[in-house]
């Protein structure tokens, strides 16, 4: 039923249907039966774009998602701001239009990241709001051998700030969809972080985590970390300026250092932004379109936008 594109180093790995019209309930199924050889060639690219199979409702969104995962993300603990759809569906993250956001791997920072995100396009904006995609391995490769044996000997310290009702950044409460410190302590300490309660009522938290992994099947080498995207020299500069006249470094909402604590060297991340910028691919989004990532190989972020533009998201 799908036709894939012959060109293998397509990021995404476009596929269109053998015969027209198409509908998102036969598309579920050849996925299904086919699901060994399509899992094959994520890991050859990446990622796979799915377009034309008529799919136009979170529901059938969702009814594909699960193809792809045996278990879903309920996103508590992630910083990135979403509205739940339906029970494994997500809004993209909801930051403002005219901002970009940096490539990544989803939730890299949490003690369990996703293997799986699949993006659904059920409006695309009037102008921009493409999803760059970068490959992973690719990255690794760009990136000197020095420098990526510091990263992978010494990971990243991720510092998270989150306010107790009034602040920069996101709540305490947001994060964690509770009020209770008690649930919020069991959580964080069953995922080994340390994290202390501030006089503002706020929460920090501090999680150490592995800058390069192994993937587990293909075993290549991946650079899979936000280091770049959680440091302050990620801000404008005149943000960032901003910022710190109303507070001190150590309480800006997102900080990143080495994992022994030790401070990231803005020469360094400039070196992997550039990397990253290299292995950056763009394709424009089509209404009813499905994009499915494995999450350790391909990374990804937003472009500005105008008009309105509704991606959803799932995690698995």
């Amino acid at each position: 039923m799908v036709e894939w594109q012959s060109d293998s180093t397509m990021l995404p790995l476009p596929g269109t249907p053998r015969k027209r019209p198409a509908n998102s309930t036969e598309l579920r199924e050849w996925l299904t039966l086919n699901a060994n050889s399509v899992r094959r060639l994520l890991d050859v690219h990446g990622a796979i774009l799915l377009r034309g199979f008529g799919v136009d409702s979170a529901q059938q969104f969702q009814d594909i998602a699960e193809v792809f995962c045996s278990e879903f993300s309920d996103y508590v603990g992630g910083n990135s701001p979403r509205s739940k759809v339906l029970s494994h569906v997500f809004t993209s993250t909801e930051y403002a239009k005219e901002a970009g956001i940096s490539m990544h791997n989803e939730a890299s920072y949490l003690k369990h990241m996703p293997d799986t995100i699949l993006f659904y396009c059920a409006k695309p904006a009037q102008t921009g709001g493409q999803t760059p995609l970068a490959d992973c391995r690719r990255i690794f490769d760009r990136i000197d051998p020095q420098l990526r044996s510091r990263f992978e000997s010494k990971g990243i310290l991720y510092v998270n700030n989150m306010h107790g009702g009034k602040g920069l950044g996101r709540s305490w409460m947001d994060v964690f969809r509770t009020k209770d410190r008690d649930e919020v302590e069991t959580s964080l300490n069953r995922d080994g972080y340390q994290f202390e309660w501030k006089a503002n009522s706020g929460l920090r938290t501090v999680m150490k985590a592995p800058a390069i992994l192994r993937h587990p099947r293909t075993l290549e080498y991946v650079w899979i970390n936000q280091a770049e995207q959680w440091h302050p020299s990620s801000l404008d500069k005149s943000v960032h300026k901003q910022l710190l006249s109303m507070m001190s470094e150590d309480d800006l909402p997102h900080n990143a250092f080495f994992g022994d604590g030790s401070p990231l060297s803005e020469e360094d991340l400039k070196t992997v932004r550039a990397a990253m910028k290299s292995e950056e691919r763009i394709f424009a989004w089509e209404q009813g379109d499905v994009l499915v990532c494995d999450n350790h190989l391909v990374m990804h972020g937003r472009q500005p936008y105008s008009g309105d533009r509704r991606i959803l998201v799932a995690l698995g």
